[in-house]
């Protein structure tokens, strides 16, 4: 009995053993690790290195260098591998074969004798130079290449999230890197761009937005953008206009932004951010008198809203207003009858009908690619309206 016993438990613990051992075969013995901030530093580090890097961008007008590892590139990006590798090579056409007569076959056949000791030669020379050192094929040479369509900082940031997969998005240079990120076909960092719009326009960045928005305005994403950012200007009007880097926008994008129906700012605070605006120009153009640029702003205020004690104490005596307008203002005031509704806001008349867009047009003071109101070019200037 007993050893019956012994013999059925060492039959279970040979079972037992070899189950274990079964088990341990089917699980493999591996780990996986990761270590992508390291990889990502180590990149970083790479692009920053220009004895490590075989291509250099000049970018922008000051032609700052950027220098990247054009595999990498071509890796992550398709138009950088068409740009970097693909050169267009020219087409030949085929000429056929000249005819040999009966005479130049002699000559070919005269002269193959001297033509074997030539090839002998020839030979010699291929194997000497065989044994010399090997020169590098064209495309891994390093290259330069200008890059004019956008702004150092962006490009930078665009060749560090190509490199690393990581970049810092910032309001200054949002709009460029998601219009870099959609001309290089990088479809990830421009859904990302296109996700943190929505939590980075406040009052502190719309006029950064507005004003890096001059120079990609003939990019797709940019006409998006910027209507979200003038929606929220609308609402937040009497804010966006008393900032301090108001002042720093072109002037026709401060016209677009006072010339809204749907802006919410009353007249007096229009009148004090054109004014604003208006000395600070004069401060860098000393040549132009403040009435003159003022002037550009007068038609999209309505005077007539504005408390008649605020006109004659604050708004009169600075003396840029017009005296006429002063007057329709206040008549209107005393009698909404007895003064011409063209005459108090002859803009909103033209404009009646026609929505507030964004749009490529002529700056009066020499930008060729601006922001722009629909139909604003066809308006009188300055000098016209106010005699």
């Amino acid at each position: 009995m007993d050893l019956t016993i012994t013999r059925h438990f060492s039959l279970d613990e040979s079972s037992m053993r070899s189950g274990a051992l079964v088990a341990m075969e089917a699980e493999p013995d591996l780990s996986t690790f990761e270590n992508k901030s390291g990889l990502a530093e180590d990149m970083k580090f790479l692009a920053s290195m220009p004895e490590l890097c075989d291509v250099t961008f000049l970018v922008g007008d000051t032609r700052e260098p950027v220098c990247a590892v054009k595999a990498v590139l071509a890796a992550r990006s398709r138009v950088f591998q068409k740009m970097l590798y693909q050169a267009p090579s020219p087409q030949r056409k085929k000429e056929p074969a000249p005819r040999e007569n009966k005479l130049r076959l002699f000559l070919k056949r005269s002269s193959e004798p001297l033509l074997n000791l030539q090839n002998a030669a020839q030979q010699r020379s291929t194997f000497a130079q065989q044994l010399a050192p090997i020169q590098e094929p064209s495309s891994q040479q390093h290259q330069t290449l200008i890059i004019e369509e956008f702004e150092p900082d962006v490009f930078r940031q665009l060749i560090e999230y190509i490199h690393t997969g990581c970049v810092t998005l910032q309001p200054r240079t949002l709009l460029g890197v998601m219009n870099a990120a959609d001309y290089y076909g990088l479809d990830e960092l421009r859904r990302a761009c296109a996700g943190f719009v929505q939590c980075c326009i406040t009052v502190d960045t719309v006029c950064a937005l507005l004003a890096s928005a001059e120079r990609y305005i003939q990019y797709k994403c940019t006409k998006s953008l910027v209507q979200k950012v003038l929606e929220f200007v609308d609402e937040h009007g009497n804010d966006v206009l008393n900032l301090g880097s108001f002042t720093l926008l072109p002037q026709h994008v401060v016209r677009l932004i006072l010339a809204r129906d749907e802006l919410r700012a009353d007249e007096f605070t229009k009148f004090q951010a054109a004014l604003m605006w208006s000395k600070k120009y004069c401060d860098t153009n000393q040549n132009m008198s403040l009435k003159d640029v003022i002037g550009n702003f007068l038609e999209y205020i309505q005077f007539h809203k504005i408390p008649a004690n605020v006109l004659m104490r604050e708004v009169h005596p600075l003396g840029l207003v017009p005296y006429s307008i002063i007057m329709n203002a206040l008549a209107y005031q005393a009698d909404p009858a007895s003064v011409d509704p063209g005459k108090l806001s002859p803009a909103r008349i033209r404009r009646a009908g026609r929505s507030m867009s964004v749009q490529s047009s002529l700056d009066p003071y020499g930008s060729n690619t601006t922001l722009s109101s629909t139909g604003s070019s066809d308006g009188p200037s300055s000098d016209s309206r106010h005699n």
